[in-house]
């Protein structure tokens, strides 16, 4: 065994065990979003005044070993807690008390507590979710999860991190946690598979079967509250109840509108909702949108570039998250900003190329994006190009047929429509009909509290959405490669 300090915490390893597992061994929180395979290079750390990766360096003589806190992202990350709602009447399960909504995403906790006799939101609370430091995506943590302990730890860490944000909501609004009759858990499927302990395996291989039942009130004493937690029902393996509590807020079973409706972020899921008829599908746009496998990349967190433009005088402006002076990295919002005015200024091409030949474009001396950003910028757009153009062709509509956009989540809250334009994720044809809707994960979820009929009228909604797997599609291939230029 070898002795090795962490931050000033001591143990012992086996010759050969990674810096990372032996920071987890130590219960040091140490972010490595692609789960150790070396590509995301998240997990750097100093070892003897050199800076390697955790994930990939080998402990083969006692050594110490210094770690980046990320604790301050907390404090400075960028989450949306309100989306847009409709007005309904109250009808909870319970006459009195208190109320819990979460809308637990692959990257971000929030939560909020109700009075259930008013409907009123008493307090909320956002948090980094804290799964994110073992695996970024859904892919990655469902992987994660099959590891001895995996499950046990994603869970255990979820709800540590999610209890505190109930006592902590419940100090400020003057009440008991045991005075919370019901939670809503609003999250996509294996989030919730992973909030209940549900080992998620069978939703990353064919035929991508659901173990977890939905639709139904469960009961989880590892949860700070009295009562029950409803689960809302889930469309498929992968566009979940988040994406439900979305078709709810936004009422898109009754538009009179074809309207499409996507939610941006690592899954990338969509509904496309035409005279009342539903179709539905997800991408794996992957990681690229939270900053996670770019250089320079980052959360929305301060020292984040998060807006940017390109003057005539080729001079740049930009807006940092906490109004830094200097910038320290990159968020998604940001990351979609620079790309898109490189489009537009013709710095990049058509295919993606540093129209100068370059192999990176410098913002400042420290923060820059390069052509493998780019890249992986591609990827993720084409994936949501491709996606959105399956939707319309299980309606068999044009882009021309829709009249309404609305972009979800708290990533694409933080967007603009000609970013998205410029770098075609989505069409030209959708101009002036977008429309940012918010965390409607987090508002529907709500209407799911406040109003149990809800609770079967989307059983039924969600019985009759039609499922698009892209995977099965034989020209899947061929139109995502033709949705990566700009």
């Amino acid at each position: 065994m070898i002795d090795v300090t962490i931050n000033g915490n001591h143990t012992a390893v086996a010759s050969g065990t990674t810096i990372l597992d032996a920071a987890r061994k130590l219960d040091i929180v140490l972010e490595s979003p692609c789960n150790g395979n070396g590509t995301c290079g998240k997990c750097k750390v100093i070892v003897n005044g050199e800076s390697v990766l955790a994930c990939q360096t080998a402990i083969t003589v006692p050594a110490e070993i210094i770690t980046e806190s990320k604790e301050h992202e907390n404090k400075t990350l960028q989450i949306l807690s309100g989306g847009n709602s409709f007005s309904y009447p109250l009808k909870p399960a319970f006459s009195d008390g208190y109320g819990l909504v979460v809308d637990i995403g692959t990257t971000t906790l929030v939560a909020a507590l109700i009075d259930l006799s008013t409907g009123k939101q008493l307090d909320s609370e956002s948090r980094l979710n804290p799964q994110t430091v073992f695996a970024q995506d859904v892919l990655s943590r469902i992987s994660y999860a099959s590891e001895p302990d995996g499950l046990l730890r994603l869970k255990g860490d979820l709800l540590h991190v999610l209890n505190e944000m109930v006592a902590n909501m419940c100090e400020f609004a003057e009440v008991s946690p045991s005075s919370i009759h019901e939670a809503v858990y609003s999250g996509n499927t294996a989030m919730l598979h992973l909030a209940c302990g549900i080992d998620p395996a069978p939703l990353g291989k064919y035929p991508y079967n659901v173990p977890l039942e939905c639709g139904l009130s469960v009961v989880d004493a590892e949860l700070d509250i009295i009562g029950e937690i409803y689960l809302p029902p889930i469309i498929s393996a992968f566009v979940g109840a988040d994406i439900t509590s979305g078709i709810l807020a936004s009422r898109l079973h009754e538009q009179t509108q074809t309207t499409l409706f996507i939610d941006i972020g690592t899954n990338g899921e969509m509904v496309i909702a035409n005279g009342g008829t539903l179709a539905a599908t997800s991408t794996a746009a992957g990681p690229a949108f939270e900053g996670m496998n770019i250089t320079c990349g980052m959360r929305a967190a301060r020292g984040a570039i998060e807006k940017f433009h390109i003057n005539v005088d080729d001079s740049v402006t930009y807006a940092v998250i906490g109004g830094e002076a200097e910038p320290t990295g990159i968020c998604g919002s940001g990351l979609l900003d620079i790309a898109a005015e490189l489009v537009r200024t013709g710095k990049i091409g058509k295919t993606g190329r540093f129209a100068d030949k370059s192999k990176q474009y410098n913002i400042t001396e420290k923060v820059f994006i390069t052509q493998n950003d780019i890249r992986q910028i591609q990827l993720a757009k084409g994936a949501i190009r491709t996606g959105i153009d399956a939707l319309l062709r299980e309606l068999n509509l044009s882009v021309t047929d829709v009249a309404r956009v609305e972009i979800a989540g708290s990533f694409g809250y933080h967007l603009s429509e000609s970013s998205l334009l410029d770098i075609k994720l989505l069409p030209p044809e959708f101009k002036g009909k977008i429309h940012f809707v918010g965390n409607t994960a987090q508002s529907g979820g709500t209407a799911f509290l406040l109003n149990t009929d809800f609770r079967s009228e989307m059983l039924d909604i969600v019985s009759r959405v039609r499922k698009i797997e892209l995977a099965n599609n034989d020209d899947f291939q061929r139109e995502f490669i033709a949705s990566l230029n700009f």
